[in-house]
């Protein structure tokens, strides 16, 4: 049985085709409308296998009708080594016959769902009037950010910082020529500066501060996405415990995310109650409000499903022989047999 496959190359010229502004402002509405229904999913938090170097992860879910997965990595020392720090891939199966129906890479379309979750949040959590963004951390996730807080809020100002100076010339130097109004600031307290929207994004396994309590100012909105592991967070969680903290699922986000720190009853708005009008967001422009993310699986089931509605139809697609498909379904011996016989 043939299955619609997108491979890297694949992926690549999808996403330079139609653009990556234009495909997270897209996908953070798609994104939106499966919060919107909520409900709807089997939800779990992602099985995941700690070692000493990293963390392997499995994120499944389904609504009834197509069942997604994502297989992930974190391994924060890999570039140390010439790897990349996240790699993924994911697949769509329908859930009557139990057959995959899309196969893809997923580390491109990790990076463009968690920008357009980021988008997704602030649109509902940040002050409208917000017009520029510190970033904190200026790996790979960074210009998907910027992009998608561009396409979906208008942001078009940045104050960058990171330890690794390579880093912020990488970042710079892309935004600047994607057309960014870029800052490089010295510190973390010096990006944050007058910001209203602040991203932390960074690699280290570690119970970190990378954002200073006292450079958070009243009004922001912190987008902390790099905090998505037992025993590493970003934030002081004197910062966490004066924000109003929105999660994506609570069971999840309180083993993983920055409230993990915090005791187990420490309140939190899960976001698909925002979505859905049942809970108030932001409040008041002076409140400092938190998207502690740590990445969901029904983000990434919109991410398939959309990816696979933009490609399936395309002649051009690639697709992989994954299911065997003997005449008799119940004799897959004789089916096997044969193809060994044919093969020599």
């Amino acid at each position: 049985m043939n299955v619609t496959f997108l491979d890297v190359p694949g992926m690549v010229r999808w996403v330079t085709a139609r653009g990556v502004e234009n495909i997270v402002r897209d996908l953070t509405t798609a994104i939106d409308a499966d919060f919107a229904r909520w409900q709807d999913f089997d939800k779990t938090p992602r099985v995941a296998s700690h070692s000493p170097e990293g963390v392997l992860e499995l994120m499944p879910t389904s609504d009834g009708v197509t069942y997604g997965f994502k297989y992930v990595n974190g391994h924060p020392k890999n570039p140390e080594r010439g790897f990349q720090t996240v790699t993924a891939f994911g697949m769509l199966a329908d859930v009557g016959n139990g057959y995959p129906l899309f196969l893809t890479e997923m580390t491109i379309l990790t990076a463009l769902r968690t920008a357009a979750t980021s988008a997704m949040a602030a649109r509902h959590l940040a002050r409208p009037d917000s017009t520029s963004m510190a970033m904190i951390g200026c790996g790979a996730q960074a210009e998907f950010q910027a992009l998608a807080f561009r396409a979906v809020l208008g942001i078009n100002s940045l104050r960058i910082w990171d330890t690794d100076p390579a880093a912020m010339d990488k970042l710079e130097r892309n935004a600047v020529r994607a057309g960014f109004d870029v800052h490089r600031a010295s510190d973390a307290r010096e990006a944050c500066r007058g910001a209203d929207i602040v991203t932390t994004c960074t690699a280290d396994k570690a119970n970190a501060i990378v954002l200073p309590h006292d450079a958070v100012e009243p009004g922001m909105h912190l987008n902390c996405i790099g905090g998505d592991c037992p025993g590493k967070t970003e934030l002081d969680p004197r910062t966490v415990a004066a924000s109003r903290v929105f999660v994506e699922y609570t069971p999840q986000t309180r083993i993983e995310g920055e409230i993990q720190r915090q005791a187990p009853d420490f309140p939190v708005t899960e976001l698909w109650e925002v979505v859905q009008g049942r809970r108030t967001g932001r409040e008041s422009a002076a409140d400092v409000t938190l998207f502690d993310s740590v990445g969901f699986a029904v983000e990434d089931f919109s991410a398939l499903r959309f990816v696979y509605d933009a490609v399936r139809a395309d002649p051009d697609v690639a697709t992989v022989d994954l299911v065997a498909e003997p005449a008799d379904p119940k004799d897959l011996f004789a089916y096997a047999t044969a193809a060994a016989v044919v093969g020599v």
